[in-house]
């Protein structure tokens, strides 16, 4: 007697030895590898993406440029240097006074050593000279503020706009240059208008009614006639007459020491 036998009966022996079969016939999947987006050498879209190298020869010539360019340029401004000393022209830089510069002024490095303490002292003077027409023109406010006479202060604004940068143009600075390079003509004309600044402090200081209109100037004359009506701008005008006075004395010294300067090496 025959056994019958179902196909369906042997699948069903032994089910796990099927899963097992069907899991090591399947394929491994592959492992897959993490690429920074941009860094990589594909985008999301599978095209291949160059990134740009510089070239460093080409650096090397554009940085050999610029550093002939920069040569060139130097050798250029040390011509035009030593052309314009040659011709004796000399590049002076603003540097006085140092919060705002508006002269040249360096006694230290460009005046001789025996000469430096009579250009500081004729510097001071040109200093005095304008704090003198500074005083002046505060004390003639007082004065005009008193008196409703508006016309003696602008002729004290006046004096001080137009005394301050005259006396430095037409009597300092060819002193300053005239030290420094042994000019006679700078002496000339320092000797010149110098002597007209000492006269004109000697009149400031007396100030006589019949050259400047009525109490314009701090003289000894109207100090006096205004310490009759108004004591505190008496003394105000007192003042600028010891300003003057003293403007007047240290002018003369150094006319005098000037002079003999000039002498002694001529």
């Amino acid at each position: 007697m025959s056994r019958n036998t179902n196909p369906s009966d042997e699948e069903n022996i032994n089910p796990t030895a099927n899963a097992a079969a069907a899991t090591t016939s399947a394929p491994a999947p592959a492992k897959k590898s993490w690429i920074p987006a941009g860094l990589g050498g594909s985008s999301k879209h599978g095209d291949t993406i160059d990134i740009p190298l510089e070239d460093p020869k080409k650096r090397e010539r554009e940085l050999l440029s610029w550093e002939q360019d920069l040569k060139r340029r130097e050798r250029d401004i040390k011509q035009r240097e030593d052309a314009m000393n040659r011709a004796g022209v000399t590049v002076e830089l603003k540097n006085w006074p140092q919060f705002f510069p508006i002269i040249h002024h360096d006694i230290a490095n460009e005046i001789p050593i025996h000469a430096q303490k009579l250009q500081y002292t004729a510097f001071a003077s040109w200093l005095g000279f304008a704090a003198c027409l500074g005083w002046n023109v505060f004390s003639v406010l007082i004065e005009s503020v008193h008196s409703d006479d508006i016309v003696i202060f602008l002729l004290a604004v006046i004096y001080a706009i137009s005394g301050c940068p005259l006396s430095y143009i037409l009597w300092y600075r060819p002193l300053y240059r005239a030290m420094r390079t042994d000019s006679m003509v700078n002496f000339s004309q320092f000797f010149v208008f110098y002597s007209m600044h000492v006269g004109f402090c000697v009149i400031a200081a007396v100030a006589p009614p019949i050259i400047f209109r009525g109490k314009a100037l701090t003289g000894i004359l109207v100090a006096i006639e205004v310490l009759t009506g108004d004591m505190f701008v008496g003394a105000l005008y007192l003042i600028g007459f010891a300003f003057f006075t003293l403007e007047s004395l240290i002018s003369i010294w150094v006319l005098q020491r000037v002079y003999m300067y000039f002498r002694g090496h001529r």
